[in-house]
């Protein structure tokens, strides 16, 4: 009889604390998936090992120990887009409970294969835009999570570039032809263009076949002094990367670039959200959903930490001398 009121009392007091007894009680182990489009962290190619790291830490903080009270099936499509659903349907079959997602590109290939499946987002391009919630405060389906989208920010990068090459006057944004939250970027950082009396062009390539050769000889013949790459998932591709690099050095442009990949790869310079953190934050959903919380009453958020990095290295290579004050600003110099 004591025993029993021992445990009536101690369920009634993880109750008053929100936290479900039976799950508590039972020991089950939460099995989630988590799906990429990039290459496999141990891969020597892979540029972004950092993101996964802050995300298991996350869930460190908040008591998920891997292999004890949460196993992680992950799902790696190598660069191939054309894998993800596939791998998706996978891991629909193993019946995760939750399916954290590295992009919107991976949340069109999960939502094809289920729509009750949880799904968090560690960062992505305009969600509301893209159909994934209905809004940011209510996104009222199977899509939660965080965005690394803001309008602002293209304005920011030209604004840095700027004072990079203070005697540029054209700057080019190189873009997708599907990129259609970049475009709407776009289009806010004209004002920012207007404001630093500078000409800013659009200059796009065919999403599925690039041509990023021909924008490039486009560039150089109208002497466009700099540029600014879309943070299009599509440019993003280390294959497009490395060429988009090679032929920034080539040309000696200085760029502004959407990631930290882009500057550990060679690039110049990167300001943007401070992606780890998002992922880190990514944690947050899992742990609430697990939890109990449905998708739909957990609100989409964006960006609380900017990163701002600068290459010095790749500066030197072509003959480009970065103002103190700006180095003074960098979060992080690659020297």
């Amino acid at each position: 009889m004591k025993n029993k009121v021992i445990t009536f009392v101690f369920s009634v007091v993880l109750l008053a604390l929100g936290v479900p007894a039976e799950a508590q009680q039972s020991g089950k182990v939460a099995r989630i998936g988590y799906l990429s489009r990039d290459l496999h962290p141990a891969d020597s190619r892979a540029l972004a090992p950092r993101n996964l790291e802050a995300f298991r830490q996350g869930l460190q903080e908040l008591g998920y120990i891997e292999g004890k009270n949460i196993i992680i099936e992950y799902r790696y499509a190598e660069g191939r887009q054309e894998r993800l659903p596939a791998l998706a349907e996978e891991l629909v079959r193993l019946k995760v409970e939750i399916i954290v997602a590295e992009s919107f590109t991976t949340v069109r290939a999960v939502r094809k294969v289920t729509t009750t499946i949880p799904i968090v987002v560690t960062g992505g391009m305009d969600p509301v835009g893209s159909g994934f919630v209905a809004s940011l405060s209510r996104p009222g389906g199977n899509v939660t999570g965080l965005s690394n989208y803001s309008v602002e920010l293209l304005g920011k990068r030209l604004e840095l570039l700027k004072e990079v090459v203070p005697k540029v006057s054209r700057f080019v944004f190189l873009n997708d032809t599907d990129s259609a939250p970049s475009k709407a970027m776009f289009k806010e950082a004209q004002v920012a263009a207007q404001t630093l009396g500078v000409k800013f062009q659009l200059v796009e390539v065919k999403a599925q076949d690039p041509d990023i050769d021909g924008a490039f000889r486009v560039m150089v013949k109208e002497r466009i002094g700099a540029v600014i790459t879309s943070p299009s998932p599509r440019l993003s591709l280390s294959l497009h990367r490395k060429r988009i690099l090679q032929l920034l050095e080539q040309a000696r442009m200085p760029a502004m670039h959407p990631s930290a990949e882009w500057v550990e790869a060679g690039g110049l310079m990167y300001y943007a959200a401070n992606i780890p953190d998002l992922y880190r934050r990514a944690a947050t959903y899992v742990d609430k959903i697990l939890k109990g919380t449905k998708p739909a009453d957990l609100p989409v958020e964006q960006p609380m930490k900017f990163e701002f990095v600068i290459n010095l290295k790749a500066a030197k290579q072509i003959g480009l001398t970065i103002p103190p004050n700006l180095l003074a600003r960098a979060d992080r110099i690659i020297k």
